[in-house]
């Protein structure tokens, strides 16, 4: 009896170890069918987030090459993401499908009449909103402005007298950031200006394009050899856009002007655009004149998944919308900077992704009336 216990214990024991290790086989084939399920999830994730890369890069749908290539090229340090992908002649064919016709003329001042500010009835509720006039606030006022994949501000300033050129203290070595400038010159308002010289793509901003003109005093004289051109006021406080020399602008009587463009709308018609204007979709900034002399000023925020920015249609919709007889497109992407009592109040984007601007070479701002003591911190609360 002994020796069977003994044999029934033994195979007992077997049967015990044949157990476990079946148990431990279905855990080691349990866990390698998980490990190979997600490898095989990942590889056609993978796959076809490459094919719809490629799709998007190469495929039949322009729309995206477009954006990508044409929003690419317009930037002083990313335009890598266009070259990475595409050579050389199908960059100059997209661009050259993807661009703003501009008109030949130049604006005529002599269209201006600031009488027409005056009105007391509006044509629609856009122009109420330019011409009726903040209890507390004479000098201007801000209007929030929203579209598709944009957002920002748009500044209607009621005494284009006051609108001056600034120009960095650094010239020819750094910009300025746009606060100081404000600062420095007691403005009421400002926003960025024209485009500056970056040859090593170092956004130091001290060299203003162009033509550049401050209180009547020439700053700079280059040529310029880019869409737009002057764009200022002249002694009689109309915006002037054309492309002109600096003995020009001076017979001309321009008192303040910075350099860029394209131009938008010139007496009252708006330049053609071919596809997305060739400028991508980006932060913008934009000057205009409506016939009754009003000034507006209009900056848009991006670089966002939800907000990548306003293409040239978009500004043109805008600045129409709002009654531009002339505007003209300044400096965009990182310079794209409205300033209300020396503070920042859109949200300007940097290449890095950081919440901030950079150093620029110009700007426009609204000087102080010596008749105007008034406090404008309930703007600005009311921004923020």
């Amino acid at each position: 009896m002994e020796k069977n216990t003994k044999g029934r214990s033994s195979r007992t024991r077997i049967s015990e170890e044949s157990d476990a290790a079946k148990k431990t086989r279905k855990k080691k084939e349990t866990k390698g069918s998980v490990v190979k399920k997600v490898f095989t999830v990942l590889f056609i994730l993978g796959t076809i987030g490459i094919c719809t890369v490629l799709f998007l890069l190469y495929g039949p749908y322009s729309g995206f090459r477009e954006w990508l290539v044409t929003t690419a090229m317009t930037t002083m340090t990313h335009q890598y993401f266009a070259t990475w992908f595409y050579d050389d002649d199908v960059i100059d064919y997209i661009l050259n499908n993807n661009k703003v016709i501009e008109t030949n003329k130049s604006s005529n001042p002599d269209l201006i009449d600031k009488s027409l500010a005056n009105k007391t009835t509006y044509e629609n509720e856009y122009e109420r909103q330019i011409l009726e006039r903040d209890k507390d606030n004479n000098d201007y006022k801000i209007i929030d402005i929203k579209g598709k994949g944009y957002s920002g501000y748009l500044v209607a300033v009621y005494d284009p007298s006051r609108i001056k050129t600034v120009v960095t203290k650094k010239l020819g070595t750094s910009g300025q950031y746009l606060t100081k400038m404000a600062e420095d010159n007691d403005a009421l308002i400002a926003v960025n200006g024209g485009g500056f010289d970056d040859p090593n793509f170092n956004s130091t901003g001290g060299s203003p394009l162009g033509i550049t003109i401050c209180d009547g005093k020439s700053v700079t004289s280059k040529s310029y050899g880019g869409s737009g051109g002057l764009i200022g006021f002249d002694k009689d406080d109309r915006l002037v856009l054309g492309k002109m020399t600096l003995a020009q602008a001076q017979k001309a009587g321009i008192r303040d002007c910075v350099t860029f463009g394209p131009f938008l709308i010139v007496d009252g018609e708006p330049a053609k655009v071919l596809g997305n204007g060739g400028w991508g979709s980006a932060p913008r900034t934009v000057i205009g004149q409506r016939k009754d002399g009003i000034v507006l000023f209009l900056v848009i925020d991006g670089r966002t998944a939800t907000r990548p920015g306003a293409d040239m249609d978009d500004l043109i919709e805008v600045m129409q919308r709002y009654g531009a007889y002339n505007a003209a497109n300044l400096d965009g992407g990182t310079s794209s900077v409205l300033v209300v009592n020396n503070t920042i109040v859109n949200d300007p984007i940097d290449s890095s992704g950081a919440h901030k601007t950079r150093p620029i070479a110009t700007g426009f701002i609204l000087t102080k009336d010596d008749k105007d003591n008034s406090d404008h911190s309930l703007v600005e609360d009311k921004l923020n």
